[in-house]
């Protein structure tokens, strides 16, 4: 049988999702808790890949067992077994082809930057202390919904096979002391979102115009768009499926 973990972990003392020789990642983490409780050698298979100090608020992830399982109990345990930085909100049944990662049809992102040294915010957003042209900012965002192909925002040497994501929201706005960046589409490339807000801030600090923005999207060149913003600053926020996906 196949079931979907919905789950949110705090990054900062990962290296990233996906398991790797010799660092400890999430998924690992979580698979070595899944295989001790339900005694059985058990692989998830997430939404995406985060990456090192990258955090999720909702990320979903995929695995397969023999028999059914008292889900009410398995989250209760796991959120028991595991350490305090990753916790199970829910795990559901899904039809047996469900795919927590192909079977996304959306996926969003926030991304913290502070422009006011916090102590409790350190690890968490991404401290920049200018002013910034948040009119000019979204002025630009609003370029990224008619965008269709983001190879200059995607990490150089990555092996995929189309460079086109449907960007269908992407603004910022002021929460408190915070300003955040939302961006929602079908898929992201490779460290997309943190070059994309990396060359935004280039236009709130009026180092890049909108005019040479468009110009960066049109060059395809990653060399061109502007640097990536610190992991720390990143949240994974929402997955979301067909209905048919569940039970």
């Amino acid at each position: 049988m196949r079931y979907f973990i919905a789950l949110s972990y705090n990054g900062k003392h990962y290296h990233g999702w996906q398991t790797q020789p010799n660092a400890v990642t999430v998924q690992q983490t979580i698979e070595k808790a899944l295989s001790t409780l339900l005694r059985e050698n058990i692989s998830i298979l997430g939404a995406g890949r985060t990456d090192a100090g990258v955090h999720a608020r909702l990320m979903y992830a995929h695995f397969d067992i023999s028999e059914a399982i008292d889900t009410k109990a398995l989250v209760y345990q796991l959120n028991s077994f595991l350490p305090k930085d990753i916790a199970i909100k829910d795990i559901y049944p899904v039809n047996d082809h469900a795919h927590a990662r192909f079977d996304a049809v959306r996926r969003s992102y926030a991304y913290w930057v502070t422009s006011f040294k916090d102590p409790f915010l350190f690890d968490y957003a991404y401290y920049l202390r200018a002013d910034l042209d948040i009119a000019a900012m979204n002025k630009a965002a609003e370029i990224l919904l008619e965008t269709e192909d983001f190879q200059c925002f995607s990490k150089s040497n990555t092996d995929v096979k189309t460079y086109i994501c449907d960007v269908q929201k992407a603004y910022w706005q002021e929460e408190g002391s915070l300003l955040v960046f939302n961006i929602t589409a079908d898929r992201f490339l490779r460290n997309m979102v943190r070059a994309v807000v990396g060359t935004l801030l280039e236009v709130g600090l009026d180092r890049c115009s909108i005019a040479q923005f468009k110009e960066v999207l049109a060059s395809k060149d990653r060399r061109q768009a502007g640097v990536s913003v610190p992991a720390q600053g990143l949240y994974l926020t929402e997955v979301q499926y067909p209905k048919n996906v569940f039970l």
